[in-house]
């Protein structure tokens, strides 16, 4: 059996310290919204304030994973810990969707009982709060872009930031036109666009930790790709997984018309190499060569 790398591009170096500023600008604002939802009575503030608190923990997250996805493997973990950014955006999800229901309940609680607010101290923190999580969201755009875990945290404060520009345009119609009621009406709104952005990163992120194949590859093209092959008689047993934003893994049998020496193999390998990274950009391969070999030809085979 062989097992043979092609890593293409390198993975960008994610910013860690982009992390930690983005961490201690929303401990700032969530300690000032807090007192300020208190202050005010308003529950869109709060809820702006227990977002943003989970965008603390996410970043934390966050860049715990990052910094433990650069530790090298070992004997132990010989994968290193190339999947905890993957896992990180898997629990940041599930703390997306948590908070938005938490969200709901209050917002309906408060339909049934609306307060007075006041307005002023709603608007000015909700001004900080945008320019706060505007810039954080800026530090992290670009790695946002390849990093699933980056992208967990970038979503996080961007819908933090949306959240809060609502909060301020209920503010403001709160103070000119003593509509308290769109208060709870924010929240709702929060909580459901939480919901659909949680659930999205929740589904790709649990794909990736279920070794469950790409979306973006249709395993029965590449099998009819490696079979052009001349010398090959059978692609089966065949598994692909992604384990982290830069490598997806083939293992597969490979079943020979003629029984080829190991050179010869080799130059296979490397030709069945070239056109799955090409064509579908699998970077990893683990081949086991085979003939006559009487087994499951099946390109899918329950172990």
């Amino acid at each position: 059996m062989d097992h043979s790398h092609n890593h293409g591009h390198s993975p960008s170096e994610l910013s860690g310290r982009n992390l930690v500023i983005s961490i201690f600008l929303n401990i700032i604002i969530t300690i000032a919204q807090v007192i300020g939802g208190l202050l005010s009575g308003s529950l869109a503030l709060l809820s702006d304030a227990l977002h943003n608190f989970s965008d603390v923990l996410s970043l934390l997250i966050s860049y715990i994973a990052n910094r433990f996805s650069k530790k090298e493997a070992s004997l132990k973990k010989t994968f290193g810990y190339k999947r905890a950014e993957i896992l990180a955006a898997f629990i940041n999800a599930v703390t997306l969707i948590i908070v938005a229901v938490l969200l709901i309940i209050e917002a309906i609680k408060r339909f049934q009982n609306p307060q007075i607010i006041d307005s002023n101290l709603v608007i000015w923190l909700a001004i900080i709060a945008i320019l706060g999580n505007g810039f954080s969201v800026l530090l992290l755009k670009k790695d946002a872009k390849s990093n699933m875990n980056m992208k967990s945290a970038y979503l996080h404060l961007i819908t933090d930031m949306m959240a809060s520009v609502a909060v301020l345009i209920g503010g403001l119609l709160m103070k000119y036109y003593q509509m308290f009621w769109v208060d709870s009406v924010l929240t709702l709104a929060i909580a459901i666009y939480l919901i659909v952005v949680g659930y999205d990163l929740l589904k790709n992120s649990y794909k990736v930790l279920m070794l469950f194949t790409p979306d973006t590859i249709e395993i029965d093209d590449i099998v009819n790709v490696v079979q052009q092959i001349e010398v090959i008689k059978n692609v089966h047993h065949v598994h692909i997984w992604q384990l982290n934003e830069d490598e997806i893994h083939l293992e597969a049998h490979i079943d020979f018309n003629e029984d080829i020496q190991l050179s010869q193999f080799n130059e296979v390998l490397h030709e069945v190499e070239a056109l799955v990274y090409k064509k579908f950009g699998i970077n990893h391969l683990n081949l086991q060569p085979e003939f006559g070999k009487n087994d499951t030809k099946d390109i899918i085979v329950q172990d």
